[in-house]
């Protein structure tokens, strides 16, 4: 194992190859007063005082100014952040982390961008630096659609996303706002729109030729309107970014300072942006629309469409519904009808283009009722998870994706953008609220508990959100951190991901009469409208026991419904105040309690953590090492595939057990070989997987010295076989699987009636169910 320094940047080959004091509840936002407060520039030095909480607005307060809205769609309901806070577990280290980031962040270096580009005083702030650059050409690029032909840029793309990370920063803050109460980060919130309403009043205010420069008074960017105008032009990638990708992260920021702290100017410059757009798109004809969403990079345009139908959602604007109308405009239809007839198109693009897209889908399905969106929802999510999902719940390899069901088969040196992961989450949290599938529960507690998690370095930054753009899961890899990802994609993704942790432990039924608890993650609910509040103790997934305590309890009946995780093998144990209660528990369902809960009342639940390797869907020897619901990760730099045997030490229920040395916080060693979580945050090289060796057969230590014979084609050996049929009942069931298995491989000549007698002896003498 090598630990490394910190590395340059990897980035997309075009680019290098490419208030303080009283709160009042006005006009329904909340409101501080005095000047906006001062932070520490990014790139300070960490201060203490940037570790710890400041002065705080209590939950009910955050609640009150909240504006966020649901669709009737939506068969369960989620709490706001403000309802729950972390307790102490492994999600807490880059929550806190993140939150420093959060309080030492200026607005006026994250407004730098935008001022410059309107025309006003940058106020000596400079951009934070990556993507979020002024660019080769800043002063030029103020084009306005007018001012521009195709071509015209000759300065590359460098700079042309430049706006995104601020819209991301938004969100964070707002986010982070919510979580904490902090009135500091309300302050930068509500200056940080401010600066963007008088961006917007300047770009209004300019003219070329004696006509407004810009084609609506709605108009807000980083940039010039000629990105857009050149689009629809089908002008490429390296001439143009991807401008409503950045448009998204704007007018998602926006919607979050509304929605988290109830900023109401934040709503009004959306509706701006919501009617230009209409603007624009409304005038172009279907087959350019098609074409544009089409268009490698250039035409990623985010979750324009989530976004848009939320304003609609959000608007009391009289001609609010020209927000739905755009969103449905947003439509790629050639893969929305691909994936709603259940025809796999994906291998070859952009995985991250487009993930986002179906969040927006989902909700166009909400507003409209057309079930063609659901169904394209559900039929992608089909065909990533988990044919294109690697362990810890990436997708794509170099950003794009593979063949269906080539997990093995498409691992290469940069796999799992952190974009992607951030965005399936979306989709399979949208999923959840709608059926109640426990499945897309099992895919987010994989991913981001692994993924997301494992994915912000364990590191305290000023300047940088730490979070590596490529998980990758290829021998002797390193996560893709480079200089932390400032003003990347996955780095302003990351600003929302490790401040929001909370938003998915407990969700809560649309009639109010049952909360479902989702993650077992140490923290505490405040259900104000039912009077209930619930404490979570727990250690997991470092332990498999939670303690659900009702601290107070609502006067009526309430189902209370526990995951039980589809990874679980062995007996589920729940307690009610030390009572076992008999209900099913089946892995991959929800454990119902139904009764009256009285103060004190304490449930319990108990799984059996053990560790399993789970092959890939196309070769069954590329295997990952996997701990209840962790991910394990070999530290190891060498590049070819650590070969591991691991036959010998199967226990009856499929577990790997014997000669295995457990230390603290998950960490496990075999044959010397150091697995760890890939949850930890560390920069060093590791291996997600393997290559399943298992030259002999053998049984809980007891080798035959009989070569484990292979069927053809690679479709198993005879150890495969028998270990599919794992958790065996008891040793009878075990032996009887040995007994067919041996058979058949023998009727198969394959194997040979001696060596078959010896595979049989060594079943029977092995100590397999200690």
């Amino acid at each position: 194992m090598t630990e490394r320094p910190i590395s340059a940047l990897t980035r997309r080959s075009v680019l290098g190859g490419a208030a303080v004091g009283g709160v009042l509840l006005a006009a329904g936002g909340l409101v501080t007063g005095g000047a906006p407060a001062v932070a520490a520039p990014l790139g300070a030095p960490v201060e203490p005082a940037l570790r710890v909480r400041g002065p705080r607005h209590p939950g009910a307060v955050v609640r009150a100014a909240a504006r966020e809205v649901y669709p009737d769609a939506w068969s369960l309901r989620p709490f706001p952040l403000s309802a729950v806070t972390l307790g102490e577990s492994v999600f807490t280290r880059a929550q806190r982390q993140a939150l420093i980031l959060n309080r030492a962040a200026s607005v006026d270096q994250l407004l730098a961008v935008y001022r410059r580009n309107a025309g006003l005083d940058t106020k000596g702030a400079t951009p934070p630096g990556g993507w979020e650059e002024y660019g080769p050409a800043p002063d030029a690029q103020r084009w306005g659609p007018s001012e521009y032909t195709l071509g015209q840029n000759k300065a590359g793309a460098g700079g042309l996303l430049r706006g995104h990370f601020g819209g991301h920063f938004l969100s964070g803050l707002s986010m982070a706002y919510a979580s904490t109460g902090e009135t500091a980060l309300a302050d930068k919130v509500a200056a940080f729109v401010a600066g963007l309403a008088e961006c917007r009043t300047a770009l209004a205010a300019q003219t070329i030729g004696g006509r407004p420069r810009y084609s609506h008074p709605g108009f807000l960017s980083a940039y010039g309107e000629w990105q857009f105008s050149a689009l629809e032009q089908f002008a490429p990638y390296g001439e143009i970014w991807a401008p409503y990708y950045t448009l998204h992260k704007i007018l998602a920021g926006l919607l979050d300072a509304h929605a988290y702290t109830g900023n109401t100017q934040a709503l009004t410059l959306a509706e701006g942006i919501g009617h230009w757009v209409h603007s624009r798109l409304s005038r172009c004809t279907s087959a350019q629309l098609q074409r544009m969403w089409s268009s490698y990079i250039a035409g990623e345009c985010g979750g324009m469409n989530d976004v848009l139908t939320e304003l609609y959602w959000r608007s009391n604007d009289p001609d609010r519904a020209e927000f739905l109308d755009t969103a449905r405009l947003f439509t790629y239809d050639v893969l929305v009808d691909a994936c709603a007839n259940g025809r796999d198109t994906l291998d070859g693009r952009h995985a991250n283009q487009y993930i986002p897209t179906f969040s927006g889908y989902l909700k166009l399905f909400d507003a409209t009722g057309q079930e063609r969106y659901l169904h394209a929802v559900q039929g992608m999510f089909d065909m990533v998870v988990p044919g294109r999902a690697y362990a810890h719940g990436g997708t794509g390899e170099g950003e794009l994706w593979g063949p269906a069901g080539a997990v093995a088969g498409d691992i290469g040196k940069r796999n799992a953008e952190s974009c992607a992961a951030y965005n399936m989450l979306k989709v399979a949290r949208s999923l959840f609220l709608h059926d109640r599938d426990p499945r897309y529960m099992d895919y987010y507690e994989r991913t981001v508990l692994n993924h997301i998690l494992g994915g912000r370095r364990d590191a305290e930054s000023t300047t940088s959100p730490e979070n590596c753009y490529m998980f990758p899961v290829h021998p002797g890899a390193y996560k893709e951190y480079g200089d932390g990802n400032i003003g990347t994609c996955c780095g302003g993704t990351a600003l929302e991901s490790h401040v929001k942790y909370q938003d998915t432990i407990y969700l809560r039924s649309r009639d109010d009469d049952a909360l479902f608890v989702n993650l077992y993650i140490a923290s505490t609910l405040n259900w104000a409208d039912k009077g209930i509040t619930l404490v979570q103790t727990s250690s997991y997934p470092e332990s498999g026991t939670s303690i659900l305590t009702f601290a107070s309890t609502p006067s009526g009946p309430l189902t209370l419904n526990l995951r039980i995780p589809g990874w679980v093998t062995g007996p589920v144990e729940i307690a009610v105040n030390g009572e076992a209660v008999d209900v099913p528990r089946a892995p991959g369902t929800y454990a119902q309690l139904s009764r009256t809960w009285a103060q004190g009342d304490a449930v319990s639940v108990r799984f059996p953590l053990r560790l399993r390797a789970e092959p890939t869907p196309d070769r069954p020897d590329i295997q990952a090492l996997v701990y209840g619901p962790v991910v394990l990760t070999a530290l190891d730099d060498s590049t070819r595939y650590a070969r591991v045997s691991l036959a010998s030490r199967l226990r009856l229920d499929g577990s790997i057990a014997r000669n295995v040395t457990t230390k603290p916080h998950n960490v496990f060693v075999i044959d010397g070989r150091t697995f760890e979580p890939a949850y930890t945050g560390r920069d060093a090289a590791y291996h997600m997987y393997f290559q399943r060796s298992e030259p002999t057969v053998a049984f809980a230590g007891v080798d035959t010295g009989v070569k484990n014979p292979s069927r053809a084609h690679g479709s198993g050996t005879l150890l495969d076989e028998i270990w599919s049929h794992a958790p065996f009942a008891d040793r009878a069931a075990f032996l009887e699987v040995v007994r067919a298995a041996t058979q058949s491989f023998a009727d198969a000549r394959l194997l040979t009636a001696r060596d078959r007698q010896k595979v049989l002896l060594a079943a029977g003498r092995a100590p397999i169910d200690a």
